[in-house]
C-alpha cells in the first residue's frame, strides 16, 4: 500500500481540543490536510475564527466550537456541533493543557487544581465521551492524548504538570486496554520541549539552556509531531493501542544514558 493511502483520512471527522493556537492548531491543520473534517475546540473565539479560516483557505473543512474543556455541558455540546456539521467524531485529539512554573512549596491549592483538572481530569472525560459516541455508532475510532516527556522525568517547578502528564500516560494504557476490543484505539504522544504559547517565555529565557540536553540539538518545531499524529490516527497505526510515542529529539535517551 502506498503511504498516501495508508495515512488517508478522507471521510473521518476529528475533534481537537486547544485548537486555536500552538500544537493544537498544527494538529488540526495536519488532519484537515490529509482529508479529515475538523472541529476546532478552544475558549478564544477570535483565535478560533482565524484558525478555521486558515484551514478553509488551504482547502480543508473546519468548524470553530467555543468551549471550555472543564465544562461538561460545553463538552457534550462540542461533540453535538461536530456531529451536526460533519457526522460522528471518529478522531479525538486531547490537546488542551496549561502549565506552571511554581516550585512545590509555593504552589497554591488553586493552581494545583487548575493544572490537574485541565491536564488530567478533562483528558479523561473528553476521552470517555468520545469513546462512548464512537462505540454507539460502531465506528473505528482513534483517541490521541497529548502527554509530555515530563510524564517520565521531571524538572524543578513542574510538580503539578508532571504529575498530570504521568497520569495521562497511565490513563492511556488503561483506556487502550479497555477500548481496543470495542474498536477504539487510545494512544498518546509525549512531546519533548516545543516552543509554544504556554512556555515561550521560559524556553526563550531562563530555560534556553535546556537545549543542551537534546541530542538533536534544538527544540521541537512545526512538523516534528506530524508523523506521530498521522501514525496514531490512521490505518498506519491500526495495531497500536495503549502506547505513548515519545517525540523529543532523543532527550529521554540521553538522560537515561
Amino acid at each position: 500500500m502506498k503511504a498516501a493511502e495508508l495515512f488517508d483520512l478522507k471521510g473521518r471527522v476529528a475533534l481537537v481540543t486547544g485548537a486555536s493556537s500552538g500544537l493544537g492548531l498544527r494538529f488540526a491543520e495536519v488532519l484537515a490536510a490529509n482529508g479529515a473534517s475538523v472541529a476546532l475546540v478552544a475558549r478564544r473565539a477570535d483565535k478560533l475564527k482565524a484558525a478555521r479560516e486558515k484551514i478553509e483557505s488551504a482547502g480543508g473543512k473546519a468548524l470553530a466550537v467555543e468551549a471550555d474543556v472543564l465544562d461538561r455541558a460545553q463538552m457534550v455540546g462540542a461533540f453535538e456541533q461536530a456531529e451536526r456539521a460533519f457526522g460522528p467524531v471518529t478522531i479525538l485529539i486531547n490537546n488542551a493543557g496549561v502549565a506552571h512554573s511554581t516550585r512545590a512549596v509555593d504552589l497554591a491549592a488553586g493552581e494545583w487544581n487548575r493544572v490537574i483538572r485541565t491536564n488530567l481530569d478533562a483528558v479523561f472525560f473528553w476521552a470517555q465521551e468520545g469513546a462512548r459516541r464512537m462505540i454507539e455508532v460502531k465506528a473505528k475510532g482513534a483517541i490521541v492524548n497529548i502527554a509530555s516527556v515530563l510524564g517520565f522525568g521531571v524538572s524543578k517547578g513542574t510538580v503539578a504538570y508532571a504529575t498530570a502528564k504521568a497520569g495521562v500516560v497511565q490513563m492511556t494504557k488503561a483506556l487502550g486496554n479497555e477500548l481496543a476490543s470495542k474498536g477504539v484505539r487510545v494512544n498518546a504522544i509525549a512531546p519533548g520541549w516545543f516552543v509554544t504559547d504556554i512556555n515561550r517565555d521560559y524556553l526563550t529565557g531562563a530555560g534556553a539552556g535546556l537545549v543542551r540536553d537534546i541530542p538533536v540539538g534544538r527544540f521541537g518545531r512545526d512538523g516534528d509531531l506530524d508523523g506521530a499524529l498521522l501514525l496514531l490516527v490512521s490505518d498506519a497505526g491500526a495495531y497500536m493501542a495503549g502506547t505513548t510515542v515519545v517525540v523529543d529529539g532523543g532527550q529521554m535517551v540521553a538522560l537515561r544514558g
